[in-house]
Formats: structure tokens, sequence, C-alpha cells
């Protein structure tokens, strides 16, 4: 891997999408521990100022609930209409493999992201990315049916960075994460792109900019904070190990592949620097898998969450020669493997119910 100019001197950030006035949301809720059919239904006004809608599959009694903030949402929606059957096998894999496990599942497309309204690849403000994530996570706990039920986080790549927020807004609210290749650390270089359509920013240390250059960035991006103007580089085939799955991604319209805006890559740095300096302040029970061979986010990261968490239940699974994308871009026997631990760790700690 090769060394990149320092980011903030090509104006460097990262991007993943939502959605201004609609929110898509979407539940896996299992029957007899199987999916069924997708039944659409209307939320009104679920996340405040923006609109929700809610699939789902069926419902039965579960003994937790998952919460996958964005991700693959919005391709679900793209794969049924425009993909192949393997594309759609591949997004709707995280939720129906849980689903089939026992747990029920929801999650939400970020703004801009996926078929979510607004700007594709524009995020104003991360806090509220993380503030519409908790409020329809939440509405669905208040529901009669999931009171007394755990909750557990699930997020890939830039969503475990977001579910490292949702910890951090409400530190007891949550019951514990799954953390897959997380971004919670400055990294290398900028880069786009993964199967699950979000951008993401890599740094290293000797390459932060000075106060007065992050003070400029600030300024930037308030003036002219939907500029593509940051340089970036197509990480897919590194990503991705299956060349089908590479070109799918690719040619489908709801994966954002322009370069990142200036205000959502400022965004998505600011984040970086704080998760970085508080990981010390993770106390949730968490497990992270992360590929060996990740060429995205560096396994090395993951290890510094898992050493420095305050956590006393924290788990660290590492996969030699696996790269990125480990539940959808992997051999199938691969992805059988993360997924069966993710599930072994689930089960664990979520049989016990709450008692209110």
């Amino acid at each position: 891997m090769g060394i990149a100019r320092p980011w903030w001197r090509m104006l460097v950030g990262g991007v993943f999408g939502g959605a201004r006035r609609i929110v898509w949301s979407r539940g896996w809720l299992v029957v007899r521990r199987n999916p069924c059919r997708l039944v659409r239904h209307r939320r009104g006004d679920v996340c405040g100022r923006r609109r929700a809608f809610l699939k789902g599959v069926g419902f039965a009694p579960s003994p937790a609930i998952l919460y996958i903030p964005g991700e693959t949402l919005g391709l679900v929606r793209a794969a049924a209409s425009s993909a192949s059957q393997s594309f759609l096998k591949v997004l709707l894999g995280t939720g129906t493999r849980l689903a089939k496990a026992g747990f029920a599942v929801h999650g939400v497309d970020y703004e801009g992201h996926g078929k979510s309204s607004g700007l594709q690849g524009y995020i104003s403000n991360l806090n509220d990315v993380v503030s519409d994530c908790f409020t329809y996570f939440a509405s669905v706990c208040e529901k009669e049916e999931h009171r007394r039920k755990r909750k557990f986080l699930l997020g890939e790549s830039m969503g475990g960075a977001i579910a490292l927020m949702l910890h951090r807004k409400e530190p007891t609210f949550w019951d514990g994460a799954i953390l897959v290749a997380p971004m919670c650390k400055n990294f290398l270089r900028s880069t786009i792109c993964t199967p699950m359509c979000y951008h993401e920013l890599l740094y290293v240390e000797e390459m932060k900019p000075s106060p007065m250059v992050i003070t400029i960035l600030s300024k930037l991006s308030n003036v002219i904070p939907t500029w593509k103007i940051i340089p970036n580089e197509d990480i897919i085939d590194r990503a991705i190990k299956s060349q089908e799955w590479r070109e799918e991604v690719r040619n489908n319209p709801y994966c954002y592949k322009g370069r990142p805006r200036l205000k959502t890559g400022y965004e998505i740095f600011m984040a970086s620097l704080d998760i970085e300096s508080n990981l010390e302040k993770v106390t949730l029970p968490f497990i992270i898998v992360h590929g060996g061979a990740d060429a995205v986010t560096d396994p090395a990261v993951s290890e510094a969450l898992y050493t420095l968490a305050e956590s006393k239940d924290k788990t660290l699974k590492l996969y030699p020669g696996m790269c990125h994308a480990l539940t959808s871009g992997e051999p199938e026997n691969n992805i059988d493997i993360v997924f069966s631990d993710i599930i072994q760790w689930l089960d664990e700690r979520a049989l016990v119910q709450k008692e209110s």
C-alpha cells in the first residue's frame, strides 16, 4: 500500500449517505426463525423533522433486537428493481441471516445514502445523522413487544463509527455492539466506497493536519460545503474479493461514486478525531470482527480499540487473509465463518430478557 500525500493538502474527505426529508428504514423480524414476505407500512415522522418508512418480514417473539445504522438499506430497494438476484441475495444477507438466527433487525439509511432523500453524498452535520438513528431505534424500543428485549448495535466500517457515537450519546441504552472492520481512528488516506456504498477517511498520525489547517478547512466547508473537490481513490477491488459483486456495486445507481463533498469529509474527519481520542470511554460489551488483509481500515486500529476500551466484556476476532467487506465481499465459506462468530456472541448475551 503506497503512501499518499497528506489528505489535508488535497482537501481530503470521505462520504456516506442519507436523507434530508425522508429516511428509509427496514426491519427484519422473525417468523418461526425464518423470514417471510416483505410488508411495507408508513410511519409518520419517526425521525422528528424527517419521515421514515419501515419494511418488515413478519413478526414473532425474539430475544433481542439488532440495529444497523445505514449501510445496505437503499441498495436492497435498488436490487429489488434493477439488480441481479445475486446482488439481492448478498444485500439481504446480513438482515436475513440474523433474522433466521432468531433476532429482530432494524436499520435506517443515512442522509444522501441509498434511497434516502437529500443531495447524494452530502451530510451537513454528522450529529444529525446520529440523532436520526437514535430517534428511530428508540421508537422501535418503545413498542410493547420490544421493551424487555436486549438492544444491540451492528455497524460495519463507517457504521462502526456511528455505532460508537450512538453508544457515546446514550452509554447505558445499549446492551452491546457488533463492530465489523470499524472506523474508529485516524487512518492513512482518503478513499471511496465499499459494497455498502458509504465512503471513508483514512489517515496516519504523521499526516494529521495542524490546528490552523483544520480551521481553514472548517471555513471552506461552510462556504462551499457541497463542492466535490476532494480527490479520492476507488478501492472497491481491494475491499471486495468477488469480481461479480464488484461490478454490481459499480453499476448500481444508489452507490455514490463521485468525489467526496467537502463538508461531508470535514464532518467525518472531525468525528474520527473525536472517536480516536475517546476509545477508553467505550464501556458496552462488544465484539470486533476484522479481516487480517483489510486494506481499507487497519486491523491494528481494532486492536487499539480492544486494548483501550474500558469495557469488561470485549472480544476481538481477526481473520487472516480476509479483506474489508467481511459480510458480503468474501467467498461464501468465509462469510459463514464471520456470521457464525457474530451469532454465537449474540446468543451468549441475548437470551436473558430484561425485567422491564
